[in-house]
């Protein structure tokens, strides 16, 4: 029975990682014009392609040794909250989601980190207020649409917790209009990938900067998936995150690109191009949790891992490999394994299991 039910899940997996026919195969691109707006770089980047890839193995060391200033920023000071109409923002090629209704309110504010693209450093975030010192910032997965994880904010605001619902860098309505998906959030452009974390990182440390101005003293994060690694990533930077959930996580940002299902079209680019893992493991060093277990050790955080026994995108083992590492560094952990997969996740029943674990660890430890 063990071995159908096995079967029977990497089947269902595999449909829902395959169902959408609009992800774009892009060539590799280092893109070293991003790079040269980092804090470390000031502009100094070789002019020959052919130093760039040994260029930025140095730059990630660099980068993971001074990550305090890397991931440094300014608070913004235009937030405001403003009364707007509820969008789903599909990123499928078959979406069939309901679209929305009504209007809610979202925090606005000019992202720290500037890109090209303006609709993309206007941070969005959907607000669920409720009286009380205790807020959460919810980071949906790569790829998730406008209403994605919203249902979550009447549950937690029972409870007393209020939610701030953010959209990652290119997600929702912060999506370039020339792209149909988040390609911009994780892409075969290796500086331009790295860009985005970073600007999702200010962000949600942007964010607890506003919870905090609104009396919200204890504040928590929950990241899924893609979410689940900025937000590790934020947290091992920023001490005000005690209570951390990541609801699926892994160890090396290239590792997840090189062997999920969901990425495959991410890693033809990259191989077209020449590319190994070893080399883009070294590429995205300083995007990845792996690199970061020392300093998020810095700060006393109760820990909530989630991940899925039968997942294809986030490989168990790397998450069997962060629970080590939590474990191996002393932190205050809860560890919880699904009987699912990376995206069945988000389905009927195991959507239900996965929300009463979530919400368990906050309403207790928030």
């Amino acid at each position: 029975m063990i071995g159908l039910y096995e079967k029977w899940m990497y089947a269902w997996e595999t449909r829902l990682t395959t169902r959408d026919t609009n992800r774009l195969v892009r060539p590799l691109d280092w893109g070293m014009e991003w790079a040269r707006r980092w804090p470390l770089v000031n502009g100094n980047c070789p002019h020959s392609a052919e130093e760039y890839e040994q260029f930025l193995h140095q730059l990630n060391d660099e980068i993971v040794a001074h990550s305090d200033d890397f991931f440094s920023y300014e608070t913004p000071t235009d937030f405001r909250l403003e009364q707007r109409k509820i969008e789903l923002f599909p990123t499928g090629s078959n979406a069939s989601d309901k679209v929305p209704k009504g209007d809610g309110a979202f925090l606005r504010f000019t992202s720290p980190v500037r890109t090209p693209h303006p609709e993309n450093d206007l941070v969005n975030a959907r607000w669920f207020e409720v009286e009380g010192r205790r807020a959460v910032i919810v980071l949906p997965h790569w790829n998730a649409n406008g209403i994605a994880y919203n249902a979550l904010g009447p549950m937690l605001n029972r409870f007393g917790i209020s939610m701030l619902r953010l959209s990652k860098p290119y997600h929702d309505i912060r999506r370039p209009l020339e792209t149909q998906r988040s390609d911009y959030a994780v892409s075969s452009n290796i500086c331009r990938t790295t860009d985005a974390a970073r600007q999702g990182i200010a962000d949600i440390r942007s964010c607890v900067d506003w919870l905090q101005s609104q009396g919200k003293e204890s504040v928590g994060i929950l990241g899924t998936s893609l979410g689940s690694c900025y937000g590790f990533l934020a947290s091992a930077h920023e001490p005000r995150l005690k209570v951390n959930v990541f609801n699926h996580a892994s160890t090396y940002f290239a590792d997840v690109v090189w062997t999920g299902q969901s990425t495959r079209h991410v890693r033809e680019g990259l191989e077209q191009g020449g590319l190994t893992l070893e080399r883009l493991r070294q590429a995205w060093l300083c995007i990845s949790p792996m690199a970061y277990f020392d300093k998020f050790a810095r700060f006393s955080k109760k820990c909530l891992l989630i991940y899925a026994k039968y997942d294809l995108t986030f490989l168990p083992e790397f998450s069997r490999q962060v629970e080590a590492e939590f474990r191996r560094h002393g932190t205050d952990l809860k560890s919880v394994v699904l009987p699912c997969g990376h995206y069945t996740t988000g389905e009927t029943p195991f959507k239900f299991v996965d929300a009463y674990h979530i919400i368990r660890f906050l309403v207790k430890n928030l």
